[in-house]
């Protein structure tokens, strides 16, 4: 089991930054894979970054050079540095997990999610 528990979010402008921040209940350092999500109202959810237990990363078209995951395994967090915002980045950021484990194979979980709104 893991709890995931977002932090960071809010009203930032457009060109402004935020740090979005995830604590994991337990050790992140044999979790699969970490990530964020966002869902924007009416549309679905989408990966908008990733990053493995060897911190390989992957990144949305729509984010690549503007935002950055990262993680630290000694706090159990997982961060999105999300610089030069736009209007279109509004949606409920989730944070994912995902564990694989011989008994329950892959397991995927989700934290509550947390508002970013990008306006003038």
């Amino acid at each position: 089991q893991v709890q995931l528990v977002e932090s960071g979010g809010g009203l930032v402008q457009p060109g402004g930054s935020l740090r979005l921040s995830c604590a994991a209940s337990r050790s992140i350092f044999s979790i699969y894979a970490m990530g964020w999500y966002r869902q924007a109202p009416g549309k679905p959810r989408e990966l908008v970054a990733g990053i493995s237990s060897g911190s390989s990363t992957n990144y949305a078209d729509s984010v690549k050079g503007r935002f950055t995951i990262s993680r630290d395994d000694a706090k159990n967090t997982v961060y999105l540095q999300m610089n030069s915002l736009k209007p279109e980045d509004t949606a409920v950021y989730y944070c994912h997990a995902e564990t694989i484990t011989p008994v329950l194979g892959s397991t995927h979980y989700w934290g509550q999610g947390t508002q970013v709104t990008v306006s003038s």
